[in-house]
C-alpha cells in the first residue's frame, strides 16, 4: 500500500507499537489519528505531535466503538488506513480460580475491538484504496503458557485477519498482519511489580523499519524478527519457551 497521503486510525496510539506508527506515518506525510484510554497520555502525544489528531476511546466497550466510528465519520470520512494495534497482555493460571474479569478484558480488547472495528469501518474503507493492519503477535503461533488468554487471543486474530482478506478479496481493501516479536515497550506493565519496567526485546525503531517495509510491499502476512521463526518452528519453539 502507499505510505503517505492516508489518514489513518490507529489505536492504542499513545505508547508503544501504536505511538511508533502513528510518528512514522506522520513523518510520511499522512493524516494521523490516534485513540486510546489515557486521556491525558493522548494530551501529551499531541503536545509532541500538534498536527496529530487524538480521541478518547476504551476499545474494550462496544459503545465506545460504536461513538468513535460514529465521530470519524462525521469528522474524518476520508479515512481509508486502520491499524488495529490497541492490546492488553496479562498473566492468568486457568487451572485455578479463573479471574473472570482480567480474562474479559484481554478477550474485549485484543480481539472483539478489532473485530467490531473492522466492520464499523467497511462502509467508510470501500471504495477507495485502503487498508485493515492488524497487530497480532508470533505468540498466535507459539504461545507463553504463563500468559494463554493474551496468546489465545492473538491466534484468534490471525485466524479472523485470514478470513477477513478473503471475505474483502473483491474490495478494494487490503487486509494486513503484522506479527512482532518481543518488543520493548509498556505492555504487560500491568503485571510487573515496577510499572517502569519496560516490556524487554527488539526496540520500536527496530520493529518499525522492518514492519514498514512488509506494508510498503503488500506483504500481507508477516512475522517480524524472532516472530518469524516461532510462525516457522512452532511445535519445537513451544518446548523450548515452555520448559
Amino acid at each position: 500500500m502507499k505510505t503517505t497521503g492516508n489518514t489513518i486510525l490507529i489505536t492504542g496510539g499513545s505508547s508503544g507499537i501504536g505511538l511508533g506508527f502513528a510518528e512514522e506515518f506522520l513523518r510520511l506525510g499522512n493524516n494521523v489519528i490516534i485513540c486510546g484510554r489515557r486521556e491525558d497520555r493522548l494530551k501529551e502525544v499531541q503536545q509532541e505531535h500538534p498536527e496529530i489528531i487524538i480521541k478518547a476511546c476504551d476499545v474494550a466497550k462496544a459503545a465506545e466503538r460504536e461513538e468513535l466510528a460514529g465521530w470519524i465519520k462525521k469528522n474524518h470520512p476520508e479515512i481509508n488506513v486502520l491499524i488495529n494495534n490497541a492490546g492488553v497482555q496479562l498473566h492468568a493460571n486457568i487451572n485455578k480460580n479463573a479471574e473472570l474479569q482480567k480474562i474479559q478484558t484481554e478477550v474485549d480488547t485484543n480481539l472483539i475491538a478489532p473485530i467490531h472495528l473492522s466492520s464499523l469501518f467497511i462502509e467508510l474503507l470501500e471504495n477507495k484504496e485502503s487498508a485493515i493492519i492488524n497487530i497480532t503477535s508470533g505468540l498466535a503461533f507459539v504461545p507463553l503458557a504463563f500468559m494463554p488468554v493474551y496468546c489465545a487471543t492473538k491466534a484468534a486474530l490471525h485466524s479472523i485477519t485470514l478470513s477477513l482478506r478473503h471475505q474483502l478479496k473483491h474490495t478494494s481493501i487490503k487486509v494486513f498482519e503484522i506479527a512482532p516479536p518481543a518488543v520493548d515497550t509498556e505492555l504487560g506493565h500491568d503485571t510487573r511489580e515496577d510499572k517502569a519496567q519496560s516490556h524487554g526485546g527488539i526496540s520500536v525503531e527496530e520493529f518499525l523499519k522492518e514492519a514498514m517495509e512488509y506494508i510498503s510491499k503488500d506483504v500481507y502476512e508477516s512475522a517480524v524478527g524472532m516472530a518469524k521463526g516461532l510462525k516457522a518452528k512452532r511445535e519445537e519453539a513451544f518446548d523450548m519457551m515452555n520448559k
